[in-house]
This record gives C-alpha cells, structure tokens and sequence, in this order.
C-alpha cells in the first residue's frame, strides 16, 4: 500500500480523495528531528513551509518517491538534488494564487486608509480622543488611479493585476525577463465573458521610480529590496511582502519608514520566523500578518485536491 505523510496536514476532501484511491495518509506531525529515522517507511510526503525536506533526509529515504509542497515556494525542499534521485517535487501553484492576491488588495486598502494603525488606536483612545484620532486618519488616498508596481509576475502576480485593474489602478509590472502577459478580468456579473488587458512588462528601475504600492512575488532572493533599492523609490510609497522573509532587508525597511522615504509597509512573511523581530512587530507604520496569504478555506481545499489528483496521477502510471 501507498503510504502518504501529511506532515504539515492536508484538507479533509484531498485526504478522503487520496484514501478513496487506497492509499494510507497520515495526518500525524512528525518532529523534523525525527523524519530521519521515521518517514523511511513512506512513499510520499506533503509539506508546508514548516517541514524541510534537505539531501541528509532525501538520503535517509529510499523508498521516497514524490515530495509535495502545499503551496508556492520550494525553498525548504533541496529540488534539484531529489530530482536528480528520481524524486519527483511538485507544489500547487495555482490553488491559492486568488487567496494571496486578495490579502496583498485588502492591504493595499488598509494602508491607504490607516485601517490597521486605527485599528490599534480606536480600543485604546477612541473614547476619549475621538475627535483627534479622526484628524489623524482623515488623509487617506483613493487607491483607483494610484500606479500598483508588482515584482514577480507569475501566477499570483497575474492574479493580483486583474483584481487591480478592477478597482482602477494603473499596474507596471516586472519580471526575470521583459515579455508580454494577458490578463484576463472577468466581470462577476457577466457569465461565459471576459476581457483580456495585454501588460507588458517594465525595467526594475522604471517600476522603482514610479509605483505608489509595490507587491513582491518572487519565490526567492535574499535582500532583494535593500536602502538602495528604496531610494529609488517615489517618495511616500507602500511597499508589501507575502512572498517569502527576507526578501526585503527589515533593518533597511525600518530605516526607510522612520525617515518618511515609505509611508507604510504591510507583511505577511518575516525573517526568522515563526520568532519575527519585535521591532518589525511593534512599529507603527507596519501592518503585520502570520503567514497567512494562502491561508483561506477555499484555498485550503484547493490545495489538498490539487495535491491529491497530483498523486493519483503519479502512482497511476
């Protein structure tokens, strides 16, 4: 029998599929310092980004053959090297692209609004200083017609542009290499129809220069917004991070807000996680989130189907 590990769990409808298809799945977390010793007896295994799948494990395993990352990033999976020992190394890129769109939109709003620094004050002085809090948050922007810069322009990039374009932002979009997408907008209300908008896709510098918020969507890259790359940036600009910790240096982060060169920054994803700093956590131009961007009901299932009909497919042949 097929023997499943979902060491970072999995949906209740992609377990049932894989089980209906009479496979053993077990759903109980096993430490990392014991998969060694434990996940030899599996044929597969499901992660998060919690669990790390490296070359002394991969050695450990021989009887592993497919490794699956719920989610987007394969950083904490060693690719190349399981590949080259006939592993196969999927994840599930398009199930929760939708689900981290709309958290980068609602914080796109929230920063544009103060919504989450008056959030934190209301409870504490709302009663009493009402009218000054009021004063405080009153100059908020209107995000239709603000320019939206996105570095990243895969999936969820793409996802994030189309929900843009519909509230009327102005998208400049960057990739590994300059090249035309189509980005389709569907009308709720309209079945069976869509538009699709040509983006070609712009220099880093240009988006730099000119975006009023800025989303980050790349599967990897150490410091790849550092001082230098926000002091190109216009000033007063919102910058958002649910990629992945460490993409945008924290230190020059926190800098750039105080001297007022951003305005706000919203993440979603931190250095040294799941411990983040305490001056990235407190500051008061910074809207934090645990790690969430993927994680919707919705798009939890999705995974788990996508990951399911993956396996059957796998073990199928």
């Amino acid at each position: 029998m097929i023997r499943i590990l979902a060491n970072d769990g999995i949906h209740p409808d992609g377990q049932l599929l894989l089980e209906e298809a009479n496979y053993e799945v077990d759903t109980n977390k096993i430490p990392q310092e014991e998969l060694i010793n434990k996940l030899q007896d599996y044929d597969a295994i499901i992660v998060r980004s919690a669990t790390k799948v490296r070359k002394e494990l991969i050695d450990a395993c021989p009887r592993l053959k497919i490794i699956a990352r719920a989610g987007v990033g394969l950083d904490n999976i060693d690719v190349d090297y399981a590949r080259e020992k006939g592993i196969k190394v999927i994840n599930t890129p398009k199930a929760s692209s939708l689900a981290v769109a709309e958290l980068v939109l609602g914080q796109i709003f929230s920063l544009s609004r103060y919504l989450y620094q008056a959030n934190r004050a209301m409870p504490q002085t709302g009663s009493s200083e009402f009218k000054q809090l009021k004063k405080r948050y009153a100059q908020g922007l209107q995000v239709s017609g603000r320019k939206l810069g996105i570095i990243g322009f895969g999936r969820i990039g793409q996802e994030l542009a189309r929900l843009a374009m519909g509230i009327g932002m102005e998208v400049l979009a960057t990739d590994l290499e300059e090249r035309k997408v189509n980005v389709y907008i569907k009308p709720p209300a309209v079945e069976n129809a869509s538009l699709a908008v040509e983006l070609q896709t712009v220099p880093m510098e240009q988006l730099l220069e000119e975006s009023d918020f800025i989303s980050i969507h790349v599967p990897s890259g150490k410091d790849l917004i550092t001082a230098k790359e926000m002091a190109q940036m216009k000033k007063g600009v919102c910058i958002i991070n649910t990629s992945r910790g460490g993409v945008i240096s924290e230190a020059d982060l926190l800098a750039a807000l105080d001297s007022g060169q951003l305005a706000g920054a919203a993440l979603d994803v931190f250095d040294n996680e799941p411990s983040p700093s305490e001056a990235v956590l407190q500051h008061p131009l910074i809207s934090a989130t645990p790690h969430i961007g993927a994680s919707t009901l919705e798009a939890q299932r999705y995974i788990g189907l996508e990951i399911a009909d993956a396996f059957i497919d796998f073990f199928g042949e």
